[in-house]
């Protein structure tokens, strides 16, 4: 069993990671700054970890987060790509400062390995389906933008210094613990939130735009595979579920689901939105062993049926 930093462990995603690492018998230490991440999200594991509160951005901190740590899964960030546009600042210095912060941080405590949460925003509107990771990276926001850097800083702190990285790319997470009230909030808890109070739903565009919604179970498997995958390190890979839903579907299926009608409110398009995502998981399948084991339709199910509703 091995000793673990999950940076953002206490957001949506890094919050589910820690819960899984802890069941598998690992040691888990947690680094966040509560700028999105909740302490409710790990009320249940506060007993099992060890919390340092702080911000990436302070490396010393960093230092001290990741001293004798063998893995290192970095899930800490500022998201959303409206709130990048509106402050592309605070994104940069979240998402490339930090970053380089938590390699250089591991690079010196000799980490075994550091797992890097990235995102399908770095493709862009590349037309070209599914999505392959040799595909040339085309961001339309400085979110993208500032993974993708990310991105390059893990490729680079491998090949020149040894330290392993894995570079995760992530498709449309969600599942139960994503914050529905946020300015940004993901599209699903959303709009769940909104047909539970009777709301319209606003749709910007036609609501044929789609995206490869892969529910957080698929997600924190893909992290737990990368930890040891042999022949991973230096590389990228797609996390989602190899299929796309539009919008209009995915409202739906929630109107399936919850028995319940919705108006939709169609909106002209929002500035940096990619028209379809589509992953291609074939070689996350091939070194890492990943294959997604709940579907969409599944996740939905598990995302509605959570108690917070």
């Amino acid at each position: 069993m091995a000793i673990c930093l999950v940076t953002g462990g206490a957001g949506f995603i890094g919050s589910h990671l820690t819960g899984y690492l802890l069941r598998q018998g690992h040691t888990v230490r947690v680094l966040d700054n509560f700028a999105t991440g909740k302490q409710e999200n790990l009320n249940e594991v506060m007993s099992q970890i060890e919390l340092i509160e702080g911000d990436i951005r302070d490396l010393g901190l960093v230092r001290r987060a990741v001293a004798g740590v063998e893995y290192v899964f970095h899930q800490a960030a500022l998201p959303s790509v409206p709130r990048s546009i509106a402050d592309p600042l605070a994104a940069n210095a979240v998402n490339v400062d930090g970053t380089l912060n938590v390699l250089v941080a591991a690079r010196d405590a000799q980490v075994r390995r550091v797992v890097f949460a990235s995102s399908s925003s770095v493709y862009g509107d590349n037309p070209t389906l599914p999505k392959r990771e040799d595909l040339p990276p085309q961001p339309l926001s400085p979110y993208a933008a500032t993974k993708l850097m990310g991105e390059h800083y893990c490729r680079l702190f491998y090949q020149l210094y040894g330290l392993e990285t894995v570079v995760l790319r992530y498709f449309n997470v969600f599942g139960p613990r994503q914050d529905p009230a946020s300015q940004y909030a993901a599209v699903i808890p959303k709009f769940i939130t909104k047909m539970m109070d009777r709301q319209p739903l606003t749709i910007y565009g036609d609501g044929e735009q789609s995206r490869d919604f892969t529910f957080v179970e698929n997600v924190v498997r893909a992290n737990a595979l990368a930890m040891d995958a042999p022949d991973a390190a230096g590389q990228v890979f797609n996390v989602g579920c190899g299929a796309r839903y539009t919008l209009n579907y995915m409202v739906a299926s929630l109107q399936q689901l919850m028995n319940r009608s919705a108006q939709v409110i169609y909106m002209p398009p929002k500035p940096g939105d990619v028209k379809h995502s589509l992953a291609s998981i074939e070689r996350a399948g091939q070194y890492l062993g990943y294959a997604p084991q709940v579907a969409f339709e599944e996740g939905l199910r598990r995302t509605f049926a959570y108690q917070e509703w």
